[in-house]
C-alpha cells in the first residue's frame, strides 16, 4: 500500500479542489490554503482537506500549514508567479517536494528550482486532441521531453493487425509496454490482435510511423 502523504495544496479553485479530492481519494492528508473566503467555505463543505484561509505566498500563512510536517506542496493557483513564490518559500521552510502549476509555456529554468511542473495548457490540449481524434487513440501521459504514453486500439486494416511484435518491428523510439488491460508486457511473441488496445511509449518523431502501423 502506498504510504500516506501529507500535502499542502495552495489554491482552492477548480484545479486546487480537484487536486485535493484526488489526493483524499488516495488516502492522503491535505491542507489547502485559499485566500478567498467564499472559495474557502466551498472547499470546507467538501470535507476533503483542512482549510487555511489566507494568501499562501505570504510566509506567515504558509507556515501555518507546517511545511516541516508535510511531504509535498502543490502550488496550483491561477497565478504562476504566486505558485513559484509558494514553492520557493516552502523549500526555505522545510525539505519538501514542490510542484507548481503554469498555464502557458514553461520557463526553461523552472526545473532547476521546483520538482514538478504541471502545464494546464498542455493537459487541456491533450484532452482536446483525444476528443478530436476520437476512438482508437488516447494520450495517457507525457513522460518528459517528447515522449508520450498512448493508448492505441489496433485497427482491423492496420499493417500490424494480426502480427506479432517480432514481425512488425516498431520504429526505434517506440515501445509497446502492455496491453490496455494490464495483463501482458509486450514481447516479441505479443500478437497485435485487431480491436485490442495497447499502451505504447512513443517519441514525437516516430508517432506518425507508429500510428500508420497500428491504425493504418
Amino acid at each position: 500500500m502506498t504510504e500516506s502523504l501529507r500535502v499542502i495544496v495552495a489554491g482552492g479553485g477548480t484545479v486546487g479542489l480537484r487536486t485535493a479530492e484526488l489526493l483524499d481519494d488516495r488516502g492522503h492528508d491535505v491542507v489547502l490554503i485559499e485566500r478567498d473566503p467564499d472559495r474557502s467555505e466551498r472547499v470546507a463543505a467538501e470535507y476533503v482537506a483542512s482549510i487555511i484561509e489566507g494568501d499562501a505566498a505570504r510566509p506567515a500563512v504558509l507556515r501555518q500549514a507546517q511545511p516541516d510536517r508535510c511531504d509535498a506542496v502543490a502550488a496550483v493557483t491561477d497565478d504562476e508567479a504566486t505558485n513559484f513564490a509558494v514553492c520557493m518559500a516552502a523549500q526555505r521552510m522545510a525539505e519538501i517536494r514542490t510542484v507548481m502549476r503554469i498555464d502557458g509555456d514553461p520557463d526553461e529554468l523552472y526545473p532547476q528550482y521546483v520538482d514538478g511542473i504541471v502545464s494546464t495548457a498542455s493537459l487541456t490540449a491533450r484532452v482536446t486532441v483525444n476528443e478530436v481524434v476520437g476512438g482508437g487513440v488516447r494520450s495517457i501521459e507525457e513522460v518528459g521531453g517528447r515522449v508520450e504514453i498512448l493508448d492505441i486500439e489496433i485497427a482491423e486494416d492496420a499493417p500490424a493487425a494480426g502480427k506479432t511484435l517480432a514481425e512488425v518491428r516498431l520504429p526505434e523510439g517506440s515501445l509497446i509496454i502492455v496491453d490496455a488491460d494490464g495483463n501482458r508486457i509486450g514481447g516479441p511473441e505479443t500478437v497485435l490482435e485487431p480491436g485490442e488496445r495497447f499502451l505504447v511509449a512513443v517519441e514525437g518523431a516516430v508517432t506518425d510511423e507508429v500510428m500508420n502501423l497500428l491504425r493504418g
